[in-house]
Formats: C-alpha cells, structure tokens, sequence
C-alpha cells in the first residue's frame, strides 16, 4: 500500500452473467460468468491494483459464496480469507428471476428499494448484513486494506451504510459488472472516495 494514503475498503461487483445483462434479479441462483463477464473479472484485477497503488496482499478479502463472486475474486487474483453468506446479494425471494418490468406487471411501480419482496429479505434484515459486513472491515483496516467482492445491490447498501445512510439510499449509487468501489476516510469520516468505476480500458 502506498505510503501516501490511509487503507480502505475496495467493493467489487462480480463480472457479468447472462442474468445480469438481461436485468433479471439474481440473489441465491448460481448463476455463472459470461465469457465477457471473465475478461471483465480480470480487467478489474488490474484496475484494483491501480487503485491500492501496490499489489501487496490485502489484509482481508471476504467473498460472497455464489460462483459469479468467486469465480470474479479468482480472475481479479485474489483468495479470499472467508467465503461468507453475509455478502450474499439482497435476497428477491419470489421475484428471483424476474426482470422489474416483469414484476411491475402485478406491483406498479415496484422497485427492491421501495416495496416489499415476498419471501425475501426487507430492508432492515440487509442492514443488518450489511452493518455486520462492515464492523469486520472497519476492524480490519488497521492491518492495511479490505477488499469485498460481492454483488450489485449489497454493495450498494453497504456504500449507503458506509456513510451512514439508510439501506434504501442505495439507489443514488450505481455499480456495474466487475465495477469497484471504494470506502474511505477524511481525517475520520467517512467517505465515498470512488464509485462504480469501470474495468472497461483494459477489456
């Protein structure tokens, strides 16, 4: 890590699959890589690199189980030091599958950060995962960086948690496919210090 600037903690969302390039919901599906999504995973290895400014080992890698994130954390080389359910996407319960212009078929309007999803989880059981995830990574950071890899919606709440936000203020963040995002501080409080950026120039 460079001398230059204090740890923090790197979010990255796994590459693309065939769910999420049709916008289909994807929580605990096993849904794998897309041939691009594996260049986009690898792209995003690189631009971690670039971002930490060393290829130092981070001093904890945590990983949601599903393979999109595993098999992202293994193209962008990285091992993680714990496979955890706790970084497991936003659970869609019966809107698994689905496309929201499928379910606003039945539920107008409907969005996962403004209505309910049956059989799945509400916003304060993904607080609670989300607080969880980071009390581990704040812990860390005194050893040196946090790198989570994970999935687009969790990732967004734990942005929103980071700062202090309520889960459902995730929406004002985007993230795409094998995008980072990273989590830091000014002299203390916390900050956005990037979001949502790209694999794209070295795809």
């Amino acid at each position: 890590m460079g001398a230059d600037r204090e740890p923090a903690v790197y979010l990255i969302r796994h590459g693309e699959t065939e769910w999420s390039a049709t916008g289909k919901h994807t929580s605990y599906s096993d849904v794998p890589l897309t041939d691009n999504g594996e260049r986009v995973a690898r792209a995003a290895g690189a631009i971690l690199t670039r971002l930490r400014g060393t290829d130092e080992r981070p001093a904890l890698v945590l990983s949601s189980p599903r393979q999109r994130a595993l098999r992202t954390a293994e193209l962008a080389g990285l091992a993680p030091d714990e496979v955890t359910e706790e970084l497991a996407e936003w659970n869609y319960g019966e809107y698994e599958g689905l496309t929201t212009p499928e379910i606003r078929q039945t539920v107008a309007g409907w969005t996962v950060w403004t209505h309910p999803v049956p059989g799945g989880e509400d916003p304060g059981q993904v607080t609670d995962r989300a607080d969880a995830v980071l009390t581990r990574a704040r812990a860390a950071l005194d050893q040196g960086d946090v790198v989570l890899v994970g999935h687009g919606h969790f990732s967004r709440v734990l942005t929103a948690r980071w700062i202090g936000l309520p889960a459902t203020a995730g929406v004002h963040f985007g993230l795409e496919a094998a995008g980072i995002g990273v989590l830091g501080h000014e002299r203390g409080v916390p900050q956005i210090g990037r979001m949502n950026v790209p694999p794209w120039e070295l795809v």
